[in-house]
């Protein structure tokens, strides 16, 4: 598939291998040729010290540090290499206070486990050819936050829709 995706790094950290063999397939299959896996937020973090992604697949739910304080790392630590690096969060549980707590983090889009093909590559597409702004207030640094009201298509995806 041409989808002019292949000079994308993407950065997947899920701390089920399983998970990101998956996900691994899916960007392979969309011609994503830069793929580097982590299997938790730490590792994460260590992986963009060293290498420039250009998105990072996370996974909600990891242990030491989980999907939401490491998009709050990226975001806000002062040595980080890209706050503005576009977060797709991946989660098994589309619930109000878990979709609300990733998007208040600053993450910019969200995938519901199971994951589908569609899903990686509608979020894909979404932070790579309509990119929202960034905005910085007393409290958030991240891209312009959406509501969740208008959600239209769980439990495949969940996007943070206006």
């Amino acid at each position: 598939m041409d989808s002019g995706l292949g000079a994308l790094k993407v950065l997947l950290v899920d701390d089920n291998q399983h998970m990101r063999a998956i996900v691994a397939t899916i960007l392979k299959g969309i011609g994503v040729r830069e793929v580097r896996e982590a299997r938790d937020g730490a590792e994460g973090l260590q992986a963009l010290r060293e290498w420039p992604a250009d998105i990072a697949i996370i996974d909600f739910r990891m242990e030491p540090i989980d999907g939401v304080e490491f998009t709050r790392m990226v975001r806000n630590s002062p040595d980080s290499k890209n706050p503005y690096l576009p977060i797709i969060m991946m989660t098994g549980f589309a619930d109000r206070p878990r979709v609300c707590e990733a998007r208040d983090a600053g993450v910019t889009e969200l995938v519901v486990k199971p994951v589908t093909a569609r899903s990686v590559i509608d979020r894909i597409t979404a932070v790579v050819f309509h990119p929202r702004p960034f905005i910085r207030t007393d409290d958030y640094f991240g891209p312009r936050r959406r509501g969740i009201d208008d959600v239209n298509d769980p439990p495949a995806s969940v996007a943070l829709q206006a």
